[in-house]
């Protein structure tokens, strides 16, 4: 089949890769518009077009995906299908219908739970045990569509969204390409997603990735590995806003009140609602990551003192 992948972000390059080593036809890929990045805030190339500038593939870059210039293109290319993934704009009615096969999406969820922009932090956020990736057709609602097929991957204790979010991607690729093969040789079969399990995935902010010591201390745990690496999930310490690393539950440590600070020789750990947890690396304001026992020292944590 001719294809034109459309994405955005570094997690959607395994899969570029796959589909581009795959049997189908590269023709294309569409992407968001270079964006300002940087301390120098100059316009940057997103990592999927990167790639395909780097490999001779034709970039498009429309501002809307509605825009007419596009959409002649798009049927000038003639594609069979639209592979998606991460692409990080909605789709219109018009474009969706131009390749005979439609757009197919690899999200990062098993469907219909974790619809939206953030599956997988929201999936380690409220302490799933199992996760996993599914390919669908995309339509105007939001990862609505049925669904041609999936895969599953265990969320491990020490898990980030970011580990996670690695497997997936390169896991994923693969499923990708099994749909396209299958579309292509005319067994795919797409099931509708089910009524009940639905769950919204919404992008996380700055403000979710703010820790709340008066959680009980897995929420803590589940809050920072959820919000790493992106948000970044923070904290205060006397009035300044410091990151922080992922943590590990404490249970035979001292009982603190929520947020308080007990440095010993060899850690540091801070209360929460029920055990402590002991904290990893932190980065203070305009400093590098560095083990928290540095930074205690550092800073010269008194005993009472607080996180916030």
């Amino acid at each position: 089949m001719r294809v034109i992948f459309a994405g955005t972000p570094a997690v959607a390059v395994p899969a570029l890769r796959a589909v581009a080593d795959s049997r189908h036809e590269l023709v294309a890929v569409l992407t968001r518009p270079d964006a300002p990045a940087g301390r120098g805030r100059g316009l940057h190339r997103s990592p999927v077009g990167a790639w395909a500038d780097e490999h001779g593939i034709e970039v498009l870059t429309p501002a809307r995906p509605r825009e007419p210039e596009f959409l002649d293109r798009l049927r000038e290319l003639a594609p069979d299908c639209v592979p998606v993934v991460a692409y990080g704009a909605l789709v219109p009615p018009v474009a969706l219908d131009i390749p005979r096969h439609g757009w197919v999406n690899l999200h990062f969820s098993l469907l219909p739970a974790w619809r939206g922009a953030a599956p997988v932090q929201h999936a380690v956020l409220h302490g799933d045990e199992l996760t996993g990736a599914s390919v669908f057709q995309l339509e105007e609602g939001l990862d609505t569509g049925p669904v041609y097929g999936t895969l599953t991957d265990e969320i491990k204790p020490a898990d980030t969204s970011g580990d996670l979010l690695e497997r997936l991607a390169h896991s994923g690729a693969g499923l990708l390409v099994a749909v396209l093969d299958a579309l292509a040789d005319g067994t795919a079969r797409a099931e509708p997603q089910p009524a009940d399990g639905v769950s919204l995935a919404p992008k996380l902010t700055v403000e979710d990735a703010r820790v709340r010591w008066s959680d009980p201390a897995f929420a803590v745990d589940r809050r920072i590995r959820a919000c790493t690496p992106a948000p970044g999930p923070w904290t205060t310490f006397r009035g300044e806003r410091i990151k922080l690393g992922p943590v590990t539950p404490a249970p035979d440590a001292p009982g603190l009140k929520p947020g308080e600070l007990l440095v010993a020789k060899n850690e540091v750990v801070a209360g929460t609602a029920t055990s402590p947890v002991r904290l990893g690396e932190v980065r203070a304001a305009g400093k590098r990551p560095m083990p928290a026992t540095d930074w205690a020292r550092g800073v010269r944590v008194s005993g009472g003192e607080e996180f916030a």
